[in-house]
């Protein structure tokens, strides 16, 4: 009894805490908070937490929740999606609207215990463009992060009656890289990097599916970039399956991530840095933020 009357104690302090959070903003900018419990409803501390504009599809603010489970990130004005994802329990996932000037009440999210998603149906996949977005951060020597997305890219799901038999393919092309700055996106297209003109696509081909458990899957499979493969793991959690669209389509939705280390793709950082090139860092953090639609077991899945 005493336990749990300091539990509701300790979480009504948490929560009268995050109501009274205050963030300095830039000029235009507005706010957004969220505060993050357990199932139990204890503050979670440690919990990812990414912001992605909705018109770009790009990260906008990615970090953990601090002891207390509390997080918050000053946005320009615009309208975002927000996940929310802990070990071991079910991902949240929100919109919100940034105004400027606007300070939000800390949103309150709690996230439950992962249970077992129904997997999708066996058959074919394929990527949905518009709800799919293929982004990463890398940060730039001696100064921030580079965020930045391809844009062009084709992508399949096969999958059989026993999931850990099925099959991912994608291929991106890799001129569609784009961080939002010419100059720099043309270096990143040159032979410095991927060397879009002789290398025109970076391919990933699965090899397994290994369950973790709850919601949590590792895709292994093979990243072939600048004419070189190699062996790669994405961290993925599945969203489960939904339907939805313009025409009602039966939809599967999952979020994955890997760190790549540029020089295992003889993308050679310290030889740039020796030619006085400004670079991004020798590891480059991967997301696959993924939406695919059922076709039909006869569907050939991308790319040939």
């Amino acid at each position: 009894m005493a336990l749990g009357l300091l539990r509701r104690s300790r979480s009504r302090s948490a929560s009268a805490a995050a109501r009274d959070l205050s963030l300095p903003l830039p000029a235009g900018a507005g706010a957004y908070g969220c505060e993050v419990v357990d199932p139990m409803g204890q503050p979670l501390g440690g919990a990812e937490v990414t912001v992605t504009a909705l018109d770009s599809h790009r990260v906008a603010a990615q970090g953990t929740t601090d002891p207390y489970g509390l997080f918050m990130a000053a946005l320009p004005p615009g309208s975002y999606s927000v996940m929310v994802s802990a070990e071991g329990l079910t991902p949240a996932r929100s919109g919100v609207d940034i105004t400027a000037g606007a300070v939000l009440p800390p949103a309150r999210v709690e996230l439950l215990p992962a249970r077992q998603l129904e997997l999708p149906a066996p058959g074919t996949w394929l990527f949905d463009p518009p709800h799919t977005a293929i982004r990463f951060i890398a940060k730039h020597v001696g100064m921030a992060h580079v965020h930045g997305r391809f844009t062009r890219f084709t992508g399949g799901i096969r999958v059989t009656p026993d999931v850990t038999d099925s099959q991912v393919q994608v291929r991106i092309d890799a001129s569609s890289i784009t961080t939002g700055n010419r100059t720099r996106d043309n270096h990143l297209r040159s032979a410095d990097f991927p060397d879009v003109e002789h290398f025109p696509y970076i391919d990933f081909t699965s090899t397994r599916f290994v369950y973790r458990g709850g919601s949590r899957w590792t895709l292994n499979g093979t990243l072939t970039m600048h004419g070189t493969s190699r062996s790669v793991g994405l961290d993925t959690t599945y969203l489960g399956t939904v339907n939805g669209g313009y025409e009602q389509e039966l939809r599967c939705a999952a979020l994955a991530k890997a760190e790549l280390h540029r020089e295992d793709f003889t993308l050679n950082w310290r030889s740039m840095l020796a030619r006085g090139i400004a670079v991004v860092g020798p590891t480059v953090q991967l997301e696959l933020d993924v939406q695919a639609m059922y076709r039909t077991a006869e569907t050939p899945t991308p790319p040939e």
